[in-house]
């Protein structure tokens, strides 16, 4: 054994390798566009953020007065993020002016969550089938593209980090029996993880999940267990006192991000795990059962407590006028069935490699010894929960094909045995189809050729397009109302507010803004004059999606769409694709 391993090489120095290969063709992909365009909203958003933040805005000072003023809006985002993207300016801004040193701050970070999120899954690969099945999971992920979108350059919201986190935190408990430091690093991610946002926290309570039931199994499993409830306390308390302001908003909850009524549940069942880890570590099956019931019960007692409402989730508080309006047709919050009928393409692609990753757990499941494998079931049971929450929302698709890579290589290793495949040549030219960028074309090809009017555009960008916007840095200062979609772009690249934006806290500003376009003319220009209206901006030819072709007609949109412009407002010089109006006193 010896022998056979002292020359294999060293896996650090390959993941290393392989993440360069894929940076480069990230890079080459898409540095040109990082120069055109800001990503999407969120990444506009959190650039304007970013720059008040190195302005000199306080820590805690999330309140944005250029958005929905005069009431302005305060973001449920994370200031670490913030602060990890500002430190990156700042150390480019030594050696490049501020619009390089931007644009390579926007470039940089994203990549450099890849790593991480890299080690996560070859860990859990790893667990689950040994160093070959990492191996094999490595050559997956130098061909794993449609893995990487919410890491591409120019990625700078949040997403790739939960991702990181999840994996990370899933790997951590998956080897928390073998490595002694892992508890302890589950517990640390856990907390980060809330702080960050909510989005991963389903993995990290199926992450928690894991130490409870493994104690509850095997008594000797409650050392592991105290070290991860101590440090799910410690980390949540400090999540919390990082994230939250603590002169009058300690007490306030909420349900989209860290609050008391989060925070204090995960600290609570963290002592409790503690304490249970450390003093009941008891023979009796009933007693350790009972030691997590109260930890979970306590947790889960506190939380309905303090705000009963979170239970239907972080949605919860949204206003109910918005949904209709706006997020029931935001794209990464629909389910997958409705994404497939609308566009097909798009919807069999996203199912495409989390059904091989099912045949790739049936496989596996037929030997007893890999059912018994923790790896295999945490693994089994996070990517269960990614197609869960995929077919609700298809914003979690990429988990899907970061978790079930793990067991795409260690199905991978039992075809290499079946076939006698060797050679490493050999094995790569049969793993290359199962790859998620392989897959995915293949998938595109077969429903293209199958259906040649499928359609898979989402639109135009010219909208979203950086030079697009600069026309209004020529217009005095002033309010502006346009459809939500723009609003962020319309922060970040010009010294003008706006009155709405695509944020579940925006009801006054979306409402309004909606309002103003699918209402007539005269009613229209009242709604204008209560927001203090400078300037209304439109732009392609989209109308919202409920009103008929008679309601559209009369709308102030369609009239604007069809050249009509009331005497109210007066057309400003401006190139396409921008249309943009100024309000007069007539």
């Amino acid at each position: 054994m010896t022998h056979n391993t002292a020359y294999q090489p060293n896996f650090a120095l390959l993941v290393g390798v392989v993440w360069l290969v894929i940076v480069g063709q990230l890079l080459w992909l898409d540095w040109t566009q990082t120069g055109q365009v800001l990503g999407d909203t969120d990444d506009a958003m959190r650039l304007v953020e970013v720059r008040a933040f190195l302005a000199g805005r306080g820590w805690f000072d999330l309140h944005e007065a250029r958005l929905q003023p005069p009431i302005g809006y305060d973001t449920h985002w994370s200031r670490l993020i913030d602060a990890g993207l500002a430190g990156l300016f700042l150390i480019f801004r030594l050696v490049a002016d501020t619009a390089l040193a931007e644009r390579l701050m926007r470039v940089v970070w994203p990549l450099l969550w890849l790593v991480p999120a890299m080690v996560g899954t070859l860990a859990l690969a790893w667990r689950l089938a040994g160093r070959p099945a990492a191996l094999v999971a490595l050559l997956l992920l130098l061909f794993g593209l449609p893995a990487f979108q919410q890491f591409k350059p120019g990625r700078i919201d949040h997403h790739d980090v939960q991702i990181t986190l999840a994996l990370l935190t899933l790997a951590a408990a998956a080897w928390a029996d073998r490595v002694r430091w892992a508890a302890w690093a589950a517990g640390a991610l856990s907390g980060l993880a809330l702080a960050i946002g909510v989005e991963s926290l389903p993995f990290i309570a199926l992450a928690g999940g894991v130490f409870v039931v493994r104690y509850a199994i095997d008594r000797n499993f409650a050392p592991v267990l105290a070290a991860y409830g101590w440090s799910v306390a410690a980390s949540a308390m400090l999540a919390f006192l990082i994230s939250v302001h603590p002169d009058h908003y300690w007490t306030q909850t909420a349900c989209d991000a860290i609050a008391i009524n989060s925070a204090a549940p995960a600290i609570l069942g963290g002592l409790t795990l503690g304490i249970s880890g450390r003093w009941g570590a008891n023979e009796r099956l009933f007693v350790r059962c009972i030691a997590v019931a109260i930890a979970f019960g306590l947790a889960a007692v506190v939380f309905v407590l303090i705000d009963p409402r979170c239970l239907a989730g972080p949605l919860a508080l949204v206003d109910p006028a918005v949904r209709p309006i706006w997020l029931d047709h935001v794209s990464e919050m629909q389910p997958l069935l409705a994404v497939a009928r609308k566009y097909s393409a798009s919807g069999i692609s996203f199912a495409a490699y989390p059904i091989v990753a099912i045949l790739s757990v049936i496989i596996l499941a037929r030997d007893a010894e890999v059912r018994r494998n923790v790896g295999f079931i945490i693994t089994a049971v996070a990517l269960a929960l990614a197609i869960v929450l995929t077919i609700a929302a298809i914003r979690a698709s990429h988990y899907t094909i970061w978790l079930g890579i793990p067991f795409v290589a260690a199905a991978l290793l039992r075809l290499f045995a079946q076939m006698k495949l060797a050679t490493l040549p050999a094995r790569a030219l049969v793993t290359l189809p199962f790859t998620p960028a392989l897959l995915y074309l293949g998938t595109l090809a077969i429903v293209a050729a199958s259906n040649p009017q499928v359609s898979n555009n989402l639109g135009g960008r010219t909208c979203f397009e950086t030079e697009s916007y600069a026309p209004l840095m020529r217009f005095p200062t002033g309010l502006i109302v346009t459809d939500i979609d723009y609003g962020p772009f319309v922060l970040a690249l010009t010294p003008h507010s706006v009155l709405s934006g695509p944020y579940h806290r925006l009801s006054y500003g979306i409402i309004a803004s909606h309002r103003t376009f699918i209402a007539p003319p005269n009613e229209a220009r009242e709604i204008l004059r209560r927001a203090h209206a400078t300037y209304l901006m439109i732009c392609d030819s989209r109308s919202p999606q409920e009103l008929t072709e008679v309601e559209r007609h009369r709308s102030l949109l369609g009239q604007l769409q069809a050249g009509i412009t009331p005497n109210w407002l007066e057309r400003m010089p401006n190139d396409a694709p921008f249309a943009v109006y100024r309000l007069t006193s007539q």
